[in-house]
């Protein structure tokens, strides 16, 4: 039975799934959201799961552990045998420094080393293509074996006989080998050597990069894993950041809540950038805003979608794919996503809470201040327009609209930023009218979202528990310590809480019941009570969250209440996020901790 016990391997190019025993169960090609050539994680149990993989299959074996070297992101995996054989492997995709530029091929490296006896294997590489449609031909060269698709080429290069690998052939391993997976392309260097040289280049890098990372003084290894996933997530060519790695990991069993995450959505986009800040990771920051600003600012009059494809030009209508069962059997399988249609009107606030950052950041840019607050300018008109009207909302529900509060307090925050930038510009004229504008809609918001009993609904002039409704002092738009946050966390509590975790409401949506909960609402909950001074309950649920992650210390979308179980696509960004804030909340400072520590 497949599970979401994976490690993931990337260079903001390209990232890879792997399971326990070493298997890439998912890996899109040349990009992140690209055509998954392993596309095991959703061939179901059938025919079909007999393809879709790359793996190193043991004599007698079994996995033993897996881990990741530290600071990196270079996955280890050990296998051992009844008889005391013992091999090693190391999955990584190259990323550093190269002539001046950051070297990240759309390349995955695989080196695999006996560490004890002479283990016996067979290397396997099966890749689908056309999202598991299409078989691939074999072309079998020297040194490499390639897997010609309709539309694309794998090579492998590799030191082991390609006679073996091209059979899957059982051989004894007695010394290292190493495979180079990726485009149709010569690789001339020695393949030993050249992995090496790419795997100390590699974790050179990582370390260097982890180096520079603004971590608290507690949790410093869960922040860090986080970071790094976070980072994985990213696609440098643009800038975007997706949602997550996979698409169609049902958010419960048989659900049919499917859907295709490998896009950057807005609303993500600034609780990213607010991470990233934190951490001082200002060179994805910056290329998150600047991928924000470019895709999503308008533009001959094109209207703001709440998500877009991590290069212009990709498509996005949704569709399914046939050919893939699903995953554990659960289809659909489905590419794009039909929300990039909806109406969501707090995209207007976060374009401009993203944006904002580069009017105070010094570290950023060089950016036109004044040319990008004239393009934010019809963003902000259009908040001022749409915040009081009816939308899909932050949850996406594709069968019913509401005025949801979560959506009107983001425009209110993009009117109220857009005072703040221009009062640093010096005009305090415009200022004055965007924060009229914004205090007019904040006392209107309150006004209609406090319930009867004093806590906030998620949707105005009605009564709706909503996780989203822990936000709004994360935005300003009433203070943590407001008595209607208080109120609102003891509705939380009683109707949303399920063993120790949040869901993101109660009521049945357009597919039933919700039956798990979104992972990141808990993190929003544990800011909540730390921002009205309920510390040791946060950080206690915030511990009991920490140990919900896999063994690989990542977490999906969402996880079963009853179980534990993760589901939902994986790994989450918004769940990553949720790990850096609410340590970085809840942390000793490093002045107190040393003290205590001495």
């Amino acid at each position: 039975m497949s599970t979401l016990d994976l490690g993931v391997i990337g260079n903001c190019s390209v990232a890879s799934l792997i399971d326990r025993g070493g298997r890439h169960v998912w890996f899109c090609f040349a990009r992140l959201d690209g055509d998954p050539v392993f596309n095991a994680l959703l061939s179901g149990a059938g025919e079909e799961a007999a393809h879709g993989f790359m793996d190193v299959a043991m004599h007698g074996g079994a996995p033993v552990s897996q881990s990741y070297l530290r600071n990196t992101a270079v996955l280890e995996t050990v296998l051992a045998d009844a008889e005391g054989a013992r091999l090693r492997i190391l999955d990584f995709a190259p990323r550093f420094p190269r002539f001046g530029r950051s070297y990240r091929p759309p390349l995955l490296v695989r080196v695999i080393e006996p560490i004890g006896g002479r283990p016996r294997v067979r290397v396997r590489i099966r890749p689908r293509f056309d999202y598991g449609a299409a078989a691939p031909q074999k072309s079998v060269g020297s040194n490499h074996l390639r897997f010609i698709g309709p539309e694309a080429v794998l090579r492998v290069t590799t030191d082991m006989p390609i006679s073996y690998l091209a059979d899957e052939a059982e051989f004894a391993l007695d010394r290292p080998i190493t495979l180079f997976l990726g485009a149709d392309e010569t690789i001339p260097e020695n393949p030993n050597a050249l992995g090496q040289s790419y795997l100390i280049e590699t974790i050179g890098y990582w370390r260097q990069w982890v180096r520079g990372l603004a971590i608290p003084f507690d949790w410093q290894e869960q922040v860090i894993r986080a970071a790094i996933t976070l980072k994985l997530c990213s696609y440098e060519d643009t800038g975007a950041v997706v949602a997550a790695l996979t698409t169609s990991i049902p958010e419960a069993p048989g659900s049919g809540r499917n859907w295709d995450y490998r896009y950057c959505w807005l609303r993500d986009a600034f609780f990213t950038v607010h991470a990233l800040n934190r951490l001082g990771a200002t060179r994805t920051m910056e290329g998150l805003i600047r991928f924000v600003t470019d895709a999503a600012l308008p533009r001959n009059g094109l209207a703001i979608a709440p998500l877009y494809p991590i290069a212009p030009g990709t498509p996005v209508a949704e569709r399914e794919a046939a050919a893939l069962p699903g995953y554990r059997g659960m289809g659909p399988v489905r590419i794009g996503n039909a929300a990039v249609l909806q109406q969501q009107n707090d995209v207007y606030g976060s374009i401009i809470l993203t944006a904002a950052q580069t009017f105070w950041d010094s570290r950023l840019g060089p950016f036109d201040d004044v040319a990008l607050y004239e393009q934010l300018r019809p963003v902000a008109e259009e908040a001022r327009r749409t915040a009081l009207l009816p939308d899909a909302g932050p949850w996406e529900y594709r069968g019913r609209e509401h005025v949801h509060t979560y959506s009107a307090a983001m425009c209110w925050a993009g009117l109220n930023r857009m005072g703040m930038i221009a009062r640093r510009l010096g005009r305090a004229e415009e200022a004055q009218t965007w924060f009229g504008h914004a205090t007019a809609l904040r006392q209107e918001i309150l006004r209609r979202a406090t319930t009867a009993d004093g806590w906030i609904s998620g949707a105005l002039d009605c009564e709706l528990a909503d996780a989203s409704s822990l936000l709004l002092h994360e935005i300003g738009l009433i203070a943590p310590c407001d008595e209607r946050v208080a109120r609102t966390l003891a509705l939380i509590e009683k109707r949303l809480m399920r063993n120790g975790l949040v869901m993101r409401y109660c009521e049945a949506d357009d597919f039933g019941l919700p039956e798990t909960a979104f992972l990141v609402c808990s993190f929003w909950y544990v800011d909540a009570l730390a921002g009205c001074g309920r510390g040791a309950e946060a950080t206690e649920l915030f511990q009991a969250l920490l140990s919900r992650r896999n063994h690989a210390g990542l977490l999906s979308e969402d996880a079963a209440p009853g179980t534990g179980e993760l589901w939902g696509n994986y790994p989450q960004t918004y769940s990553q996020v949720g790990v850096i804030l609410a340590a970085l909340r809840l942390s000793r400072s490093w002045e107190e901790g040393l003290w205590r520590a001495s």
